[in-house]
């Protein structure tokens, strides 16, 4: 067994947990190091969507799913696995560090940790996030500088996204929207858009793109005054541009500012 030091307290590390990203969905855009990670595990615990996603790898697992909302259980499960000398992979959609199981995994074991137990081994895996599968889907719309903002209010207050959103529309940012809309959630992309509306005009290019890079994918390429005419739910990705962003034939395009125009 390893151990490590923390806070000067000598920590036993048994066991291991991935925290592994496996992108979009489609085993094609699963990186390799993923895919190692999910050979290397004895189980493998994760959201039953995602975990149907990549069924393929996982059938001689040992599996544990949980459904939305579930997330604490989930982690708590795979820490509790690592714990007692497994290896474990836990799965996150996309980019496990974005809206995902890694923030979570950590604060778990700061949390249960009292200057001295067992400590799993812990490797993050990064996939392909949304925002990069939808980006690369409308083109090059996240050229120049970003803001990615969730509109679900499940963890953070509206009154704290409404500030969010303000300040990347007021900075010029282009804003990627995360969890747009839900059946509980049915007026928050439009709130989005009313505030973002204070600072761009009506024109400006939108990219709304739906189970980016899986079965059923759509996308579409609008502007602001018309974003809201199409269908918005939680496996919507949004790209809304700059004042420099513009539409090329059906490209969305955010210059970096390499040629002058």
């Amino acid at each position: 067994m390893n151990h490590i030091k923390i806070n000067n307290q000598k920590a036993e590390r048994i066991g291991k947990i991935y925290i592994v990203g496996t992108g979009p969905g489609n085993l094609d855009y699963l990186t390799p190091s993923a895919k190692r990670a999910i050979e290397r595990s004895s189980y493998v615990v994760g959201y039953t969507t995602y975990l149907e996603l990549i069924s393929e790898l996982i059938k001689d697992k040992r599996v544990i799913s949980t459904g939305m909302t579930e997330e604490i259980e989930r982690c708590r499960k795979a820490i509790e696995l690592a714990k007692e000398g497994a290896t474990v992979s836990i799965i996150s959609g996309g980019d496990p560090g974005i809206y995902a199981m890694a923030g979570l995994i950590f604060e778990l074991l700061k949390l249960d940790f009292k200057g001295y137990g067992a400590i799993p081994h812990i490797e993050v895996i990064p996939g392909i996030a949304a925002l990069n599968a939808c980006a690369s889907r409308l083109g090059a719309p996240l050229m120049h500088d970003f803001a990615s903002i969730s509109l679900s209010d499940r963890l953070t207050p509206w009154e704290v996204i409404a500030k969010r959103l303000e300040a990347a529309a007021s900075a010029d940012f282009v804003i990627v929207l995360y969890n747009p809309k839900s059946k509980g959630r049915v007026d928050h992309i439009s709130l989005a858009a009313s505030i973002i509306r204070k600072y761009r005009p009506a024109t400006t290019p939108v990219g709304i793109v739906k189970q980016a890079m899986r079965d059923g994918e759509t996308i579409i390429i609008t502007d602001l005054e018309n974003m809201l005419t199409y269908d918005i739910d939680m496996q919507t990705t949004i790209i809304v541009g700059n004042s420099q962003t513009y539409i090329w034939l059906n490209w969305m395009i955010t210059p970096r500012g390499y040629i002058v125009r």
